[in-house]
């Protein structure tokens, strides 16, 4: 059964998380790199800069100074992007690679190498100045997703509260706190580590965890979580945690992996990336050497044309066409709770053709309610819910607890209550013995009372009858109902054609009557969470790339094999080990967005590599026809690279 699941979620988790499916976890450089500038090299650009500006008020008699000047300038402007990032990239990976793989970033050098030994030493260094200062205005664009991110890091409390054996207090590193120890947090403080609370009532803000803004109310023996901030009551806590255990370090954990785990498209293109510049570095030699031929041209004109095509084809644009996309992508989810182990994931999600439901807990709230009741006409029906309470009262039955939420006594009456195994609880009242039990414990039961339990049950409803000296007198029905955004989520996952499924362990009855309330295309009932993997598979193959969406370890099996496991999890470590994107809060309109986004993403990418191909022909066929110079070339090619930069930022504002 499906309400298991909270008695598993403390045992042993540790899933290997092997897809079958590659998502690319490579990395490279190109405009893709990781690199903190700091502040030398902007410095270095600047003086460069300064340099470049001093020979254009000198006059053409200081000819070797002005040249001087402008080669001192190429070389402090382009230190960094072009020597470090160029040549020392390029050596390192060559080694690493045990073969030639070269960047980018080594096209514009020998271009502006080319341009000075022809004498064109001011185009040489605009080249220089133009390329470096659109390198760092990428930086910055980049920085700005990145910097979404790692505000994270900067909410990770250092410091706790310790409460010593005598009763002292000592502040002291969170990492060297121990489960059990006892601490004491204070009102306004960060939570230091993951725990639950001894003594103590406060209001705290999980929103660095779930996504949710509204403070959650805590008492005496609720979690709470490491990073989130106390309001106004203090309290006192054990640990149950080591520091690196924590929901907030896994969240932590993922956002490194999210920053490395790039989308196929990022990984197909950095690893083209040095094929495409080793074309690019055997055909201008073939233009240069064939130019004077074919468009009658002097040597001096077809070497300066071949630079021209060198910085004509650098892909930089293309390089740089998913780092800013997929960086905002994942910044913006996580500002919603949403959290993915990659981009690669998000790129996976867009693309779906299936997507698969776990019940209770998933598209239920988890938790019976009473759905329908009914009484008979010749009883006090006040009277008989004053005696259904006294009697629920005294069970701790998941259907009591449903059944004391739905109805209250005017009058309190103490009833002496007997739980018969089969049978329910009985007690006696007013010399009448009453009895709450299943339908098939009674034997004296009305046709009317026998029409509606087999028109409940037939909805998936659990039935209990309500009889008075063993003659029924009312009937209760209680279903676990679905989640406030189910039905929509079903909806829009619907109309764009994607086949949703509902996998249970529930009865065939009651899974087809969630199916039916939502609208799902199959169901898939009396399932054990060994069978949801096999499932999966199935899915996979029969509709293509496959989501499984669950509330954790139960699911995991199934969470793992899909295409893209998505956990609803509260936050819960369960959730956020065993799946690739993780919602914080429990809350399906998530899952809806998170879909719309990675969407958009795909869309976005799409548009920049388009964008980026296009400019890249266009540059190349002008350079050919003679109708571009270097410096129209590299201010059309950077202009176009910081285009494809910002497009993805728009990311960030995506709703």
């Amino acid at each position: 059964m499906e309400n298991t699941k909270e008695q598993q979620s403390h045992e042993n988790h540790d899933h290997g998380h092997d897809h079958d499916h590659d998502h690319g976890h490579g990395h490279g450089h190109g405009h893709g790199h990781d690199h903190d500038h700091g502040k030398m090299p902007v410095i270095s650009y600047y003086i460069g800069l300064v340099l470049f500006l001093v020979p254009l008020f000198l006059g053409d008699e200081n000819l070797l100074l002005k040249n001087v000047l402008f080669s001192i300038a190429s070389i402090t402007a382009g230190y960094h992007v072009v020597v470090l990032e160029g040549i020392g990239e390029t050596i390192a990976n060559t080694k690493l690679n045990r073969k030639f793989t070269p960047n980018s970033h080594i096209l514009m050098g020998l271009a502006a190498i080319g341009a000075s030994l022809m004498g064109n030493f001011s185009e040489g260094t605009l080249l220089i100045l133009i390329f470096a200062g659109a390198h760092f205005l990428e930086d910055y664009a980049e920085g700005r997703s990145k910097r979404e991110i790692t505000k994270l890091l900067e909410m990770n409390p250092t410091t706790a509260r310790l409460i010593m054996p005598n009763g002292n207090i000592e502040i002291v590193e969170v990492s060297e706190l121990k489960v059990g120890d006892q601490l004491q947090v204070l009102n306004g403080d960060q939570v230091p580590i993951d725990g639950i609370i001894l003594s103590g009532t406060t209001s705290i803000d999980e929103s660095s965890i779930n996504g949710e803004s509204i403070p959650k109310e805590k008492a005496t023996g609720d979690d709470v979580f490491g990073s989130t901030v106390n309001g106004s009551g203090t309290f006192t806590m054990e640990v149950t945690k080591e520091s690196k255990d924590t929901v907030f370090s896994k969240i932590l954990q993922l956002v490194n992996q999210n920053q490395n785990n790039q989308t196929k498209v990022a990984s197909i293109i950095q690893k083209f990336e040095p094929k495409y510049v080793n074309l690019v570095l055997i055909m201008i030699p073939l233009v240069v050497l064939l130019a004077p031929f074919l468009f009658d041209l002097t040597w001096a004109q077809s070497v300066y044309r071949g630079l021209v095509l060198l910085v004509a084809a650098s892909p930089c644009a293309l390089a740089a066409s998913t780092v800013s996309v997929t960086l905002s992508t994942t910044s913006n989810l996580a500002k919603r709770g949403v959290l993915s182990k990659g981009s690669s994931y998000l790129s996976q999600f867009a693309d779906i053709n299936a997507i698969s439901f776990d019940k209770t807990g998933t598209l239920t709230n988890g938790k019976p309610e009473v759905t329908n009741f009914y009484f008979a006409d010749s009883v006090n029906e006040e009277n008989i819910i004053d005696i259904v309470v006294a009697l629920e009262k005294k069970s701790n039955h998941p259907l009591a607890n449903a059944i004391l939420e739905k109805f209250e006594a005017k009058n309190k009456i103490d009833i002496e209550v007997i739980n018969q195994i089969g049978k329910g609880l009985t007690g006696d009242y007013n010399q009448k013995n009453y009895r709450v039990g299943k339908p098939t414990s009674f034997d004296d039961v009305s046709d009317e009372f026998t029409r509606l339990n087999n028109e409940w049950a037939s909805e998936g409803k659990t039935v209990v009858y309500v009889a008075e000296d063993e003659k029924v007198i009312g009937l209760i029905a209680l279903m676990d109902v679905p989640k406030e955004n189910a039905r929509a989520t079903i909806d829009y996952f619907k109309k764009r054609g994607i086949h949703t499924t509902l996998i249970t362990g529930d009865s065939e009855m009651t899974g087809r009557a969630v199916a039916e309330q939502l609208g799902l295309d199959e169901v898939i009932a009396n399932v054990m969470p060994d069978d949801k993997s096999n499932i999966i598979n199935e899915q996979k193959e029969k509709y293509g790339v496959t989501a499984m969406v669950g509330d954790g370890v139960n699911d995991a099996p199934a969470l793992v094999k899909a295409d893209v496991g998505i956990a609803m999890g509260d936050g819960t470590d369960v959730a956020v080990e065993v799946s690739d994107l993780v919602l914080m809060k429990n809350d399906l309109s998530k899952l809806v967005n998170s879909h719309r986004i990675s969407s958009r993403m795909s869309r976005v990418i799409r548009q920049n590599i388009i964008f980026s191909m296009a400019v890249v022909a266009f540059l190349v066929g002008g350079s050919l026809l003679g109708l571009t110079d270097i410096a129209i070339s590299v201010i059309i090619h950077e202009g176009s690279t910081l285009v494809v930069i910002l497009n993805g930022l728009r990311l960030l504002r995506s709703n």
